[in-house]
């Protein structure tokens, strides 16, 4: 601990006996499956957030820290590393997923593989089971049934609408698992400033396609999807925003929406009730809160 106490970022502040000294992840699509505890809450975006000093003081007070990897918490992963250095057990979740099977990005962003892996169900399941039993922890169950739900959901919705255009690049997981061509216009990272090109090349899509919908996400800024449904206007073509999905963080904690099965089944319900597909509109439990439709 020494290596941690020697560096001013990294310095704990003094320790209240109320801090949690479990197991503690990074986003709760880690935390909540597992039953843990999490920094990021409802509507953080991961890539940009920065350590709070209650957050170094729960790191370095837990027996063992989660993160996703892949560069997602790019401005943490510092804190990571010297936690490692210093003998504190970590593991990154995402990184475990052999590289086969993870997608690759466009250069210019820090980790050399695309880490949203949690949008598609099944590969979130072996990613979870490995964390999972590396600490002990009941392997989390129940994701074969969303997969199935989300396949039979988005199946549904007609070849030619077939295409997702949200504010980030943070669905491409789920585009390949379930087919769907992912159009994000900010790309992998939100640090990044999506440019007026990427806008331009998604309004051609949208108006060329005839999409009826795009998407805004809860941890992104409206402000580029809106520029898309005021560009497809100008072109003649009426695109509605579909609904709000959840990227980067769940819902409200406490609610359905905020667990990662209610995380997809609303994500999956929204997408294809908005594109013509065929989905119950309270999601696969009847769970989904009203408001969300």
């Amino acid at each position: 601990m020494a290596l941690l106490l020697a560096l001013p970022a990294l310095a704990a502040p003094p320790v209240s006996a109320a801090i949690d000294r479990g197991p503690v992840a990074t986003i709760a699509m880690i935390a909540e499956p597992l039953g843990i505890g999490s920094l990021m809450g409802t509507g953080v975006d991961p890539h940009l957030y920065k350590l709070t000093r209650t957050d170094i003081a729960r790191l370095i007070g837990a027996p063992h820290i989660l993160y996703c990897g892949l560069g997602l918490e790019g401005k943490m992963l510092d804190a990571f590393e010297r936690l490692a250095a210093s003998g504190k057990p970590t593991t990154a979740v995402c990184e475990a997923v052999p590289e086969a099977e993870r997608l690759s990005v466009a250069s210019g962003y820090a980790g050399a593989a695309d880490p949203h892996l949690w949008m598609d169900p099944a590969l979130w399941a072996e990613a979870l089971a490995n964390a999972a039993n590396r600490l002990g922890l009941p392997v989390p169950e129940g994701f074969a049934r969303l997969d199935a739900y989300a396949r039979a959901s988005i199946g549904s919705i007609p070849p030619e609408a077939r295409v997702l255009v949200t504010a980030h690049d943070a669905f491409a997981y789920f585009g390949r698992r379930y087919g769907l061509e992912v159009v994000g216009i900010q790309g992998v990272n939100t640090e990044s400033e999506a440019g007026l090109r990427a806008i331009e090349a998604a309004v051609e899509t949208v108006v060329t396609r005839r999409l009826p919908a795009v998407f805004v996400e809860s941890t992104v800024s409206d402000r580029n999807v809106s520029a898309i449904v005021e560009g497809a206007a100008a072109h003649g073509h009426r695109v509605a925003v579909g609904g709000r999905l959840f990227s980067d963080a769940m819902g409200p904690a406490g609610t359905y929406e905020g667990t990662y099965v209610g995380m997809i089944d609303h994500n999956v319900t929204t997408i294809a009730r908005a594109l013509g597909g065929q989905a119950p509109e309270r999601g696969m439990q009847g769970k989904l809160a009203a408001h969300d439709r």
